[in-house]
């Protein structure tokens, strides 16, 4: 009974058990179509989303050179390792020769994986040099790729660091002129597909997107030459007089090209950790001053221009104090009466200031605005300063004699330069670039070709029997105008013992193609008149500059340097002169 049970019962089990299997295969070959032709498209969506990934190709830089095309700054590949934190997390025991190799402490990268556990994607060191990154692939750690990047060089260092600034860790501009140009010099990322496995290293591309486009190469108005001689003795004259810093800046008068611009403290740009507080700052540009006598010609020669003078007109000096108001103007000596050019080689606050009360205060302050002062350069640098120059309404018979002779004015060094090539260029002054020019400029008309010939004269008589006798250029006609100015004190009033000794001036004097100044911040040790601690600066860097240039001397006795009346053996020794017995 059992037994025929049994054979009852199994043939409706075997039919169920069929049926069963048959409707699963059913569900299986459905869900395998449903899969191929119905989540085709959001299946593979999901893969992709995993295993394909968009990589940027970063565009060179465009590079930065001097004027005659030799390299200023050049973005050399570099390459950076990035990790997959729980890949990684995953092999602690290959931390310690990943470690070895990045610089890290198995610590430290601890605590760089673990709040990312979840991402991707996370940068483990950036810009190594291409045999450090290479050792780091070697070793074959789980989670660990490394990217093509690109990093800034530059390969004059902190001669040029202030005027050309710095880029970010990206390649971006930051300040200076890689700021100011950075648009043109970046150029468009490109873009592919790369396929990534799991922990995020590629292991193939799969078509371009977009090329990278390279930056536009630049090149500047510096010249490397003239650069490297003006941050050489500016930082050996800083050094000398143990100075708090100094700038100088060095121009074609003709062109307005800025061909040396040296600050001091400076800093090496491709050492970030030498990116301290105001060694980067461009002091040239970004630092303002009073200029003191530097700007007694520009006084004199609004006066001449307006035909009230002539540079043979005399004044009374004597006795050395001029009182205006409730105020007195001084000079150092008693001079007496001095003419016009007298007033300038001498220095006189007082000639300057009875020269400058002779003119109305609109026509003062219209020369000295017509000559770019209160206003900033069109130089393009960024940040740069503007200076002051106060409305001429309400000026006081005190105030106007200040800022006849640098008092009450502010400016930068790339102010006072662009000045003087109006006396350099017949009274018309051109404004100052970095870039280069090809074709010459008209420039904007600050005096007659007259007044600034009769400016050149006594700037060069200051040079040869004034107070620059220290910026002869052996060879060379130079001419020029010291400064000795207080600084002021936060608060307001001068500081006692801190100065800023000036010079500014041009060469050579028969055809000027060569406009300086050069500032010294606080010298120390005695010496801080203008004479003595900028002129010779001056001297140093034309002679090398004129030479350089291969600009013919025009004082050719100054080869086989003539007696030089009145100029002391120790002061000639200084300038590198002989002096006759």
């Amino acid at each position: 009974m059992k037994w025929r049970s049994r054979g009852i019962l199994l043939p409706g089990r075997h039919r169920a058990l069929l049926t069963l299997v048959g409707i699963s295969m059913l569900v299986l070959a459905w869900g395998a179509i449903d899969l191929q032709l119905t989540q085709q498209t959001f299946l593979q969506g999901h893969a992709n989303a995993r295993h394909v990934r968009v990589e940027t190709i970063p565009a060179r830089r465009g590079l930065i050179t001097d004027r005659h095309g030799e390299p200023l700054a050049v973005s050399t590949e570099v390459y950076s390792v990035h990790a997959h934190p729980a890949a990684l997390l995953g092999a602690r025991g290959r931390w310690p020769e990943l470690c070895a190799l990045l610089g890290l402490s198995p610590e430290q990268l601890g605590a760089l994986l673990e709040p990312r556990r979840k991402r991707e994607f996370v940068w483990l060191k950036r810009r190594l040099e291409p045999q450090t990154a290479e050792a780091v692939l070697a070793l074959g750690i789980p989670g660990i790729d490394i990217k093509p990047e690109v990093r800034r060089y530059y390969p004059t260092g902190e001669v040029t660091a202030q005027v050309l600034g710095i880029t970010d860790i990206d390649d971006v501009g930051q300040e200076g002129l890689e700021l100011a140009l950075d648009p043109r010099l970046r150029g468009e990322n490109g873009r592919m597909r790369v396929i990534k496995t799991r922990d995020g290293r590629v292991i193939d591309s799969i078509g371009s997107l977009a090329v990278p486009r390279p930056g536009q190469d630049i090149a500047l108005s510096i010249d490397r030459r003239l650069q490297y001689v003006a941050y050489r003795e500016l930082k050996s004259a800083v050094l000398a007089h143990r100075a708090r810093g100094g700038m100088v800046v060095l121009m074609d008068a003709q062109s307005g090209e800025v061909l040396a611009m040296v600050s001091q403290p400076s800093f090496n740009p491709n050492n970030r950790s030498s990116l301290l507080g105001t060694r980067n700052v461009n002091r040239a540009l970004l630092d303002v001053f009073e200029p003191g006598s530097t700007l007694k010609p520009f006084t004199v020669a609004a006066a001449l221009d307006d035909g009230l003078f002539q540079p043979e007109t005399v004044f009374d000096t004597h006795p050395g104090v001029f009182r205006i108001g409730r105020y007195n103007v001084k000079d150092i000596h008693n001079y007496g009466k001095l003419d016009v050019t007298g007033v300038i080689v001498k220095s006189s606050n007082i000639g300057t200031a009875r020269i400058a009360l002779a003119l109305e205060p609109q026509r003062l302050w219209q020369y000295l605005h017509d000559l770019g002062f209160g206003e900033p350069t069109q130089s393009g640098f960024p940040g740069e300063r503007s200076g002051f120059l106060a409305s001429p309404t309400g000026w006081r018979e005190f105030q106007q004699a200040t800022i006849s002779f640098g008092y009450g004015i502010s400016v930068t060094g790339l102010q006072l330069a662009q000045a003087y090539t109006a006396f350099a260029r017949d009274g018309t002054w051109v404004p100052a670039t970095f870039e280069r020019r090809h074709e010459p400029v008209s420039g904007s008309r600050a005096f007659s070709p007259r007044t600034a010939a009769a400016m050149r004269d006594m700037l060069e008589a200051v040079v040869m029997r004034g107070t620059a006798q220290l910026a002869r250029a052996p060879g060379y006609r130079t001419g020029g105008k010291t400064g000795t100015v207080h600084k002021t004190e936060p608060g307001g009033g001068y500081a006692k013992g801190r100065y800023l000794s000036l010079f500014a001036g041009m060469a050579p004097m028969s055809a000027p193609r060569l406009v300086a100044v050069v500032v010294v911040d606080e010298p120390q040790g005695g010496e801080y008149y203008g004479g003595r601690v900028a002129a010779p600066v001056f001297s140093r860097l034309m002679t090398e500059a004129l030479r350089l240039l291969d600009i013919p001397p025009d004082r050719l006795e100054g080869l086989a340097p003539p007696k030089l009346a009145g100029l002391s053996p120790e002061l000639a020794a200084e300038a590198g002169w002989s002096v006759a017995q």
